[in-house]
């Protein structure tokens, strides 16, 4: 598809040159396409209309001033357009197939569902963040007990895991990483535990490592 600002040209010549395909069907096919893409540029202008409007009220402009710019005649013409903009600007959000009803009731909800998951999604960034902050320390606790826990077996492999990559682990994919090879330790730890000798060998403070790095990483 061509870029929207190549789309408005590209579809006035395609309605300039309609009569110049040579069979029907082709000639259906094509004016069905361009029937979608002015549908897609028309839901694009809204978009950008309403963000338009929304710049505009931020500078403090009234609506008798916008009034004419939205082709309508009077502020509350323009404030009741502005929300049908909003309404086709939170369904292009909200990827709802119906889309949003443009009635300031159903604007006012779908707005405030869309503040409540960014909310939401900055709680969970936050949250994923702090434990980010916290995952190496736990990693380098757990290697400074690695003598009462390893088990010359799954335990140890994990353990060497988060020994080669502690140093440098700086990156989302490096820190991902080090927190699945937390959570393989975690767990086979706890598998070990099943034997009598294995949880005999271990310490408080090999068990306190184990339960910090369990807490920072629920799914562990």
């Amino acid at each position: 598809m061509p870029e929207d600002h190549e789309l408005f040209a590209a579809l006035r010549f395609l309605e300039a040159h309609h009569g110049a395909l040579k069979t029907l069907g082709a000639r259906q096919k094509a004016a069905v396409a361009r029937v979608t893409l002015w549908q897609y540029l028309r839901e694009q202008a809204e978009i950008h209309q309403a963000k338009a409007v929304e710049d505009a009220r931020t500078a403090h402009v009234e609506w008798a001033h916008l009034a004419p710019a939205l082709a309508v005649n009077t502020p509350s013409a323009a404030y009741n357009k502005s929300l049908r903009l909003r309404a086709a600007a939170l369904s292009d959000v909200t990827r709802e197939e119906a889309g949003v009803r443009r009635t300031p009731e159903a604007v006012l909800k779908a707005q405030q569902e869309a503040t409540a998951r960014a909310e939401a999604e900055r709680r969970a960034e936050q949250e994923a963040a702090r434990r980010h902050g916290l995952l190496a320390p736990v990693a380098a606790r757990l290697l400074q007990h690695r003598t009462c826990l390893d088990d010359g077996d799954d335990v140890t492999y994990w353990l060497d895991e988060i020994e080669a990559v502690l140093p440098s682990c700086e990156t989302p994919t490096q820190l991902v990483s080090l927190a699945t090879f937390v959570k393989a330790v975690v767990r086979e730890v706890r598998i070990a535990e099943r034997s009598t000798d294995y949880r005999t060998g271990m310490t408080d403070e090999a068990r306190a490592a184990c339960a910090a790095a369990a807490e920072i990483l629920p799914q562990a």
